[in-house]
């Protein structure tokens, strides 16, 4: 089968969020199932010039924007076994970052225009275009409309995911002639109009032949008026065609048996060298030095989604605690001022690192005892993956795809591979860390719970095998 798959970003290119994660590794397992599967990217000025130097120009062409002509130049490169294209137009991407720009909606409609046309341009028909939250929504909408004047588009099929509902491309309404060049027969409430604007994410929703969110549980979360973002009465319209496939992490990547980025490699049968992270950590950190003392973790963004407001309503009763508390992420100036404020008057016990660093990253998961992560909402969630295959017990809401990748401990039977909270509540999520902290001082249990985290199966190989499953659906109608 040949898919074109589509995302804004992917490591390790260019990277933002989760979905670049999710872009980087995901094709990579589709293709090992004997799939053609082909990335496009857009060639951003941030893109390292290693990376540059290994492209080469295949083709160009232009795409219609209105009563303008805009230029499309094709590079690839193969990159770990598949094919990727960097769609350039250094009007619109010759610039420092990749979102944030006045006229993002314009840029991102050149992009899905070009994506939409590039296999006639580079002699690839696709079965399946897969695209990937707002940026890329309008090519399920332009595979329909292109069709219905060029038969090349007949029985090419569209699936859109969507990472994150919260964010999805809404803007003027000229944009609709102007811009992206389609009849105002779209514009209407069960197209892509939304409160008299234009909806890009509505658009990937409406015009794709299957649609897809991250988890199976936040594929039922976002039909309700409170997780749907005011987009929940068109996800139920069109719920036949709506499916939740939880994301995996890149094995390879991420294995603490081979990881660089850690101080100490370890597996499930030398779990015992997880403590010398630990002590490698507080050398780094400048924390004091003792592999007992448990280490709560969290490598986030600093926003409200992520269940901060919570964390800041009872630190300094988690103080009150024997724990060192680590933090690595940036975000809102109130959080980021509430961790520097808390490094500063507890310095035994807290660093607050207020950036992001991959390797950190990765020595900050083999180091931790304990992740927290007690979001307002989550789509899926890489983090808890990541620090489970750690060997790091997330302490985790019980909402969206955290519900559904962390199974609750069980003191009885001893199953579970962490602990979770449901109601958005502080003080239910301070129970949950003691619940956590008091296990760890029995070894053998917890040794036990590392070792039933480190086993959950959280790779892209069972998801890959569901895509492919739904891909076939659409293809046969």
């Amino acid at each position: 089968m040949n898919i074109l798959y589509t995302a804004s970003e992917a490591v390790p290119f260019i990277k933002t969020g989760g979905l670049a994660d999710v872009a980087g590794s995901y094709p990579r397992a589709l293709k090992s199932n004997n799939n053609d599967v082909r990335v496009v990217l857009p060639m951003y000025k941030s893109i390292k010039n290693k990376y540059f130097e290994s492209m080469e120009k295949i083709a160009e062409f232009h795409v219609d924007l209105g009563w303008r002509k805009q230029y499309v130049g094709v590079m690839t490169m193969e990159y770990e076994g598949v094919i990727h294209y960097f769609l350039d137009n250094e009007y619109y991407f010759d610039r420092d970052g990749i979102y944030g720009y006045f006229d993002d909606g314009e840029r991102f409609t050149w992009f899905s225009k070009a994506v939409t046309l590039l296999g006639k341009f580079i002699d690839f028909k696709p079965d399946v275009i897969h695209t990937n939250d707002w940026h890329t929504a309008l090519v399920n909408l332009y595979v329909k409309d292109f069709a219905l004047g060029d038969s090349w588009f007949d029985d090419i099929k569209t699936v859109f995911t969507i990472h994150n509902l919260k964010y999805q491309g809404v803007f003027d309404p000229e944009m609709l002639g102007d811009i992206m060049g389609v009849s105002e027969n779209y514009f209407h409430e069960d197209g892509i109009k939304f409160y008299n604007q234009i909806n890009f994410l509505k658009g990937g929703i409406v015009y794709s032949d299957a649609f897809t969110t991250v988890s199976e549980n936040y594929a039922q979360e976002i039909k309700t008026q409170y997780f749907g973002e005011q987009l929940d009465g068109i996800i139920r319209k069109h719920e036949g065609k709506l499916s939740g496939i939880v994301n995996g992490i890149d094995y390879e990547e991420f294995n603490p048996g081979k990881d660089k980025n850690i101080f100490k490699n370890y597996d499930l049968r030398s779990v015992k060298r997880k403590k010398e992270n630990k002590i490698g950590l507080q050398k780094k950190f400048g924390l004091p030095e003792d592999s007992d003392i448990p280490m709560v973790s969290m490598v986030t963004r600093l926003v409200d989604m992520k269940g901060l407001d919570l964390v800041a309503h009872i630190f300094e009763e988690l103080m009150q605690e024997d724990i060192q508390f680590v933090v690595l992420g940036t975000g809102d100036k109130r959080y980021e001022d509430m961790f520097k404020y808390f490094s500063h008057k507890y310095p035994q016990k807290v660093y607050a690192g207020l950036y992001f660093n991959e390797q950190e990253a990765h020595g900050i998961y083999a180091a931790s005892d304990i992740f927290l992560m007690p979001s307002k909402f989550e789509p899926c969630g890489i983090s808890q993956l990541i620090a489970m295959r750690y060997g790091t017990i997330p302490v985790v809401r019980s909402v969206g795809g955290l519900k559904d990748t962390v199974i609750p401990y069980n003191y009885e039977t001893e199953e579970g591979t962490g602990f979770t909270f449901e109601n958005y509540n502080a003080h239910d999520m301070l129970f949950k860390i003691k619940e956590a902290l008091a296990l760890y001082n029995d070894n053998a249990k917890w040794n036990n719970l590392i070792k039933k985290a480190m086993k959950s199966k959280t790779d892209w190989n069972e998801s890959s095998k569901k895509y492919v499953k739904l891909y076939k659906s659409i293809v046969k109608k």
